[in-house]
C-alpha cells in the first residue's frame, strides 16, 4: 500500500512505552505506518490518511521473533519423532533418528513453505532459519513475505554411532573451511537480496562439530560484519562429556574460553549447563558465564519436552539476567503454542507458577528476540519501527470472555484467533490466509517427501532398522473386518 495507513481503534494493542523500556496495553488505540515502518503508535490519528482498516474488536501485537528454526527439515518428521525411545544417548534424538529420517532436495522447499505458513499463522513475523545451503532457498524465504535470518550452517565433523550408544565423529577440516566460505557468499547473498526483509547469521552448527579455530574465527567474523552468532551448544548430556574429554571444561565454559561467548552469542538450547541435575557436575559457574558475557539462550522448549528434557529454569535464567529468545526447534512451527509450552514447561518443573509470568514470555518472543538478532526496529510497535504486526480477534470464542487479551491468546486460542498479520508494512495474512504461499500443494509434497525419507531409513539406520521399528505406530493395524 502506497501512502498512510491507518490501522484504526484496536481495542487493544500493545505499544513499546521507551520509558518502561517494556510494553503497554492501550485501548481504543491507532497505529499508523507508511511505507515499511510504523509513523505513529497512540490515541485517534489525525493526520493525513490514504488507507483505513478497521480494528475493533482486535488485538494488535507486535509480529513475534524466532531466534531458532530448522524449517527445511523438521516438519518432514511429523508422526515420526514425536516420542521416540534412544536410551544410549539419554533419549536425545539427535544421534540415531535425525541422521536417519532426513530431507531430500526436492522436499526441502516442500518442508521450508509449510513451516513458514504455520509460523506466519502464529503471528511470527521474523524466522531464524538455521539449514544447510539449498538451491531455491533465499527466494522462497522471500517469497512467502516474511523477515528472515539466513543462517547458512557449516560444520568440520558429522555425528556417527555404530551401536546406539558411542559417539563418533567423522572430522574433514577441507570441507570445513569449505563450507564456511560458502556460508559467507551466502550471508552476503541475502543481505543483497532485492526484498529487503533478508539479514544473515554466523551460523557454526554444533559446538562439538566445529575445531576450536572455527569457532573463534567465526565469532570474530560475526563481530567484524556485525552479525549474530549462534552454535547449538550443551542440547545433550553426550555433547556436555565429549566436550570435557577433549577440553577439561563445560561446553560454555570452553566457548568462553576460547573467545566466542559474547553479546553477539546466541546459545541454541543451553539446557545442559553445570547446574542441570542429570549431570551431577562440581561447579556452578555456567549461568553467570552466561550472563556477564552478555550472550543470549534460544529456548525452544517443545522438541525437548517430547523426551522428557526441560531447562532447569527459564525463570532461574532470567533471575541471574540472561537474555532469553524463543524458537520453534521442531514441528509444529507454531510461535503461540511454544510459548505456551515456555510457562508450562518452567512451572512445572520449577514446581512454581512464580518461576515466571506471561509478561517474561511474550518479552522473550519479541524484546528478547529482537535483542538476539541486535535489532531494535522489531518486535515491538513504536515510531521508527518495522511496520511488522499482528491483528487477533478479541470476539474468537477462544478469546471470550475477554477479560485479558494476551493471556487469552496465549493460553487458550493461539493461532486460532489470528485474523491478520503484516510484515514490512505488507499484509501476508488475510483472514487466516497465507497470501505468500500455496499451503495445500507444499502439504501434498510435503507427505510424498516424507514417504521418500521413510524408504530410505534402513540403509542409514546403524542397525538397519526400518521407520515402522524406528517409529511404531500407536496402535497395531489391522484389516477392517467385512460388514
Amino acid at each position: 500500500m502506497t501512502g498512510t495507513v491507518v490501522v484504526r481503534n484496536a481495542d487493544w494493542l500493545v505499544a513499546y512505552d521507551p520509558a518502561r523500556a517494556g510494553h503497554v496495553y492501550l485501548r481504543d488505540a491507532d497505529l499508523a505506518f507508511r511505507g515499511d515502518t510504523v509513523t505513529y503508535v497512540g490515541p485517534r490519528y489525525e493526520g493525513e490518511v490514504t488507507t483505513e482498516i478497521d480494528a475493533r474488536d482486535r488485538l494488535v501485537i507486535p509480529g513475534l521473533v524466532n531466534v531458532h528454526s530448522h524449517p527445511s527439515s523438521e516438519p518432514l518428521r511429523k508422526g515420526i519423532t514425536d516420542e521416540t525411545l534412544s536410551p544410549g544417548f539419554h533419549h536425545s534424538s539427535l544421534y540415531e533418528f535425525l541422521t536417519v529420517f532426513d530431507n531430500d532436495a526436492e522436499g526441502r522447499i516442500a518442508c521450508l513453505q509449510v513451516a513458514l505458513a504455520e509460523l506466519l499463522l502464529s503471528g511470527c513475523t521474523t524466522i531464524t532459519d538455521l539449514s544447510a545451503p539449498y538451491d531455491e532457498w533465499l527466494d522462497t524465504l522471500a517469497g512467502s513475505g516474511i523477515r528472515a535470518v539466513v543462517a547458512p550452517g557449516f560444520r568440520d565433523a558429522r555425528w556417527l554411532t555404530r551401536n546406539g550408544h558411542a559417539l563418533e565423529y567423522e572430522w574433514d577440516e577441507i570441507d570445513g573451511k569449505e563450507s564456511f566460505s560458502r556460508a559467507r557468499a551466502v550471508i552476503d547473498l541475502a543481505l543483497q537480496h532485492p526484498c529487503g526483509r533478508l539479514s544473515g547469521m554466523v551460523y557454526p552448527a554444533q559446538i562439538d562439530t566445529c575445531r576450536p579455530d572455527t569457532l573463534r574465527d567465526a565469532y570474530d567474523y560475526a563481530v567484524e560484519r556485525n552479525l549474530p552468532f549462534q552454535t547449538h551448544i550443551a542440547q545433550s548430556v553426550a555433547e556436555f562429556h565429549e566436550i570435557h574429554r577433549r577440553h577439561g571444561n563445560t561446553p560454555v565454559g570452553y566457548l568462553d574460553e576460547i573467545g566466542a561467548l559474547g553479546e553477539f552469542t546466541i546459545l541454541g538450547h543451553a539446557i545442559f549447563l553445570d547446574h542441570h541435575p542429570w549431570l551431577h557436575w562440581t561447579s556452578r559457574r555456567d549461568l553467570s558465564r552466561i550472563a556477564e558475557a552478555g550472550a543470549t539462550v534460544a529456548h525452544c522448549p517443545t522438541v525437548f519436552a517430547r523426551r522428557g528434557i526441560t531447562l532447569r529454569t527459564f525463570g532461574g535464567y532470567k533471575r541471574v539476567g540472561i537474555n532469553l529468545g524463543i524458537g520453534t526447534d521442531t514441528y509444529p512451527h507454531n510461535m503461540l503454542e511454544e510459548m505456551r509450552s515456555v510457562g508450562h514447561c518452567a512451572r512445572v518443573i520449577g514446581e512454581s507458577v512464580a518461576d515466571l509470568t506471561t509478561r517474561d514470555v511474550f518479552e522473550a518472543a519479541t524484546l528478547g528476540g529482537a535483542k538476539a538478532l541486535r535489532r531494535d526496529d522489531i518486535g515491538r510497535l513504536a515510531p521508527g519501527c518495522k511496520a511488522d504486526f499482528v491483528m487477533v480477534d478479541t470476539r474468537h470464542p477462544a478469546m471470550m470472555p475477554m477479560r485479558e487479551p494476551l493471556r487469552s491468546l496465549l493460553f487458550v486460542a493461539a493461532e486460532r484467533a489470528v485474523r491478520d498479520v503484516w510484515v514490512d508494512g505488507r499484509r501476508v495474512v488475510n483472514d487466516h490466509e497465507v497470501l505468500g504461499i500455496d499451503f495445500e500443494s507444499a502439504l501434498a509434497a510435503l507427505e510424498t517427501a516424507q514417504a521418500r525419507s521413510m524408504e530410505r531409513v534402513p540403509g542409514l539406520d546403524w542397525a538397519g532398522r526400518s521407520a515402522a521399528e524406528l517409529s511404531p505406530m500407536v496402535f497395531d493395524t489391522v484389516d477392517a473386518v467385512p460388514r
